[in-house]
Order: structure tokens, then C-alpha cells, then sequence
């Protein structure tokens, strides 16, 4: 049975319900990675399954990806297989981080069409079964926007910010105000599980493959319980990766920037010449211009080498060829170990 027959039309005709066999609920898959999350992990698990028990016309696979928690959340997740056939826990042997954590989930679930979401209730469980509807409307990818958001003013005007300059400097069309809260379709799932990069943008490489794109507004609630999982630090090489994955515009404002620097030397060296000459008596030391020529092109060097050192060090990491991740036991569902 293809893919097209297995996601059935949003309506059928009545005249052919009567007639025609039942057809194969649909299998969604949620790719859920987890990291220190106790304290709210059971209310969002309690939360999904609410939401989706009201829709009958499906079928579902919760596909929890421990990423190193260091709190009790595999105790809890544990909990949560052992009382819900559906759940399925893909425990690494450390952290590795969120992105990862995502491409891990998409290694191991099944279903038609794979929902990527976080578990710390900032994304409504509820807006998830609306992007299925948009799937079956004839989606392949459908990104959740976000309307508004709970967060701190910083955060909302940087990440304002980032999203329009990423998307000024790429080639690819990233949607705005966009996370990873996301549904793919199989086929689009299968794809994506070829990209093996180290340095993961996953929103960025989903936007990029094309296919059948659409979108779902919402608005993003306050985090349940715990801090974010993403401080400064972590937004910071977030907003990186994502740069240097689908850019170049950083090298080119290396070259750029030379030219800058050229004009402005240029300039200095036609001031320097011009007061030697006629104003003879003020240029005794010249050290002022010295230290400034000096810092100016130390800082411009510093910067340059920075950036370059940034891909130098991509190309270091995809060299060295080692796996994304470590998996040690993967727990209900085939292929578990226990």
C-alpha cells in the first residue's frame, strides 16, 4: 500500500463509505526529546494523551528521546511505557544535544507522518492534531508559527531578529518565528534521515528540501515547570549553526570588510602625507594614529580569523566521521532490549 492510500482524504464522499473497505488508520509518530525535564514530563504526558484520545480516526507512537537527563526523567519515562503501549524511550548514553535528540526520533519512528514537539508545554499538544489535519488536507510539511510566545522581552526581540536576518543572508526560504515544532510527512521523514551533519539546523534543512509546505499559527504558552533548555549559551551556537549552515554571508563580509579597511588605510595614509607637509609642527610622534591603525587592524584580524575558524572547525568535526549518537537500550516497542 503506498503512502497515498494509507493517508486517507480530510472527507469521503458518502456514496463510496458504504461501499468501500475501511481503510488503514494513519500511524503519527511524535518525536519528543526530553532533557531534565521531572517535573513536568508526566503533566505533558498526561496533557498529549488527552488531546489525542479525542481523535479516534488515528493511530499514535510517542517516541521519547532521553538526551542524557541527569534528574530521574528516564525513571519517569520508564513509568510512563510501562502503563502506555505507545510509548517508545530512545535513552542516550549521554547528552548530545536537542538536535540530535530530534534526528534520533526520526531514525526510530514508523508512523505516516512524524510530529516533532517539546515537552515542556510551551507547544499545545492540542495545535499538534491541527497540523495533521493540514498533512491530510495535502501537506508534506507543515511548520506551527508562532502567533505569540511567553517569554522574556529579550528573548522574543532577539529572536525576532535572528529569524529576519537568517532568513535576509540565506538562499533558503526559512520560514519566520518558526521552531522545530513541526509534522513531516514519511517520505519527507525518510529524507531528511539522509542529512547526517554534526552541526544540525534542523529547521533550516527541513525548509530547504521543498516539497509541499504550509503553516499553523499559534500561540506558545508559558514553560510548564523548569528552565529552558536553551540559555544564552546554547541560543547563541543554535543561531550559529544555523548561519553557517545555509550561509556564506559571513566570508563574504570578510572580504568585504578588507575592502573597508583598505579605503580607511588609504585614507589615513593620504592624512598622515598631508599634515607631514603642511603642518609640520603637530606631527611630532604620530603615535595616536599608530595605535589606532594598530587596534583597528588587530580587531579586524581577530574577527576574521574567528569566523573562518568557525567553518574550519565544521569541516574539522563532518572529517572525523563519528556517529551522531550513542544509544544505550531502547526501551517498549520492537527492537527494545529489555
Amino acid at each position: 500500500m503506498t503512502q497515498q492510500d494509507i493517508r486517507p482524504p480530510a472527507s469521503a464522499p458518502l456514496a463510496l463509505a458504504a461501499t468501500a473497505a475501511p481503510e488503514a488508520r494513519p500511524l503519527i509518530s511524535y518525536v519528543l526529546p526530553v532533557y531534565n525535564e521531572r517535573d513536568g514530563i508526566a503533566a505533558f504526558h498526561t496533557e498529549l494523551t488527552a488531546a489525542l484520545d479525542g481523535r479516534p480516526d488515528l493511530d499514535f507512537e510517542l517516541v521519547y528521546v532521553n538526551d542524557g537527563s541527569a534528574d530521574g526523567s528516564l525513571e519517569i519515562l520508564k513509568e510512563l511505557a510501562g502503563r502506555d503501549e505507545r510509548v517508545r524511550i530512545v535513552d542516550f548514553a549521554r547528552n548530545f544535544g536537542h538536535q540530535i535528540a530530534i534526528t534520533a526520533g526520526l531514525d526510530v519512528a514508523k508512523g505516516d507522518a512524524v510530529i516533532v514537539m517539546d515537552t515542556d508545554l510551551q507547544d499545545p499538544p492540542r495545535v499538534s492534531l491541527e497540523l495533521v489535519d493540514a498533512w491530510r488536507e495535502g501537506a508534506e510539511i507543515v511548520h506551527a508559527r508562532r502567533r505569540s510566545r511567553q517569554d522574556t522581552a529579550f528573548k522574543r526581540t532577539t529572536a525576532h531578529l535572528y529569524y529576519r536576518v537568517l532568513r535576509s543572508s540565506t538562499e533558503v526560504d526559512i520560514p519566520l518565528d518558526t521552531g522545530d515544532f513541526r509534522l513531516l510527512d514519511r517520505r519527507v521523514a525518510d529524507e531528511l534521515r539522509k542529512y547526517r551533519e554534526k552541526s544540525r539546523f534542523v529547521r533550516g534543512i527541513v525548509a530547504s528540501m521543498g516539497y509541499r509546505q504550509t503553516e499553523v499559527s499559534f500561540d506558545r504558552d508559558e514553560r510548564f515547570a523548569g528552565e529552558t533548555k536553551y540559555p544564552l549559551r546554547k541560543m547563541a551556537k543554535l543561531a550559529i549553526d544555523g548561519v553557517t549552515s545555509f550561509s556564506t554571508v559571513p566570508l563574504k563580509m570578510i572580504t568585504r570588510l578588507g575592502f573597508v579597511v583598505l579605503a580607511l588605510s588609504l585614507i589615513g595614509i593620504v592624512y598622515a602625507l598631508a599634515m607631514k607637509f603642511f603642518r609640520p609642527e603637530i606631527t611630532v610622534s604620530g603615535w595616536t594614529m599608530l595605535m589606532v591603525v594598530v587596534l583597528f587592524l588587530g580587531g579586524v584580524q581577530m574577527l576574521s580569523l574567528g569566523v573562518i575558524g568557525t567553518y574550519v572547525g565544521r569541516i574539522y568535526s563532518e572529517a572525523q566521521g563519528r556517529p551522531l549518537y550513542l544509544v544505550r537500550e531502547v526501551i517498549g516497542g520492537p527492537g527494545a532490549d529489555d
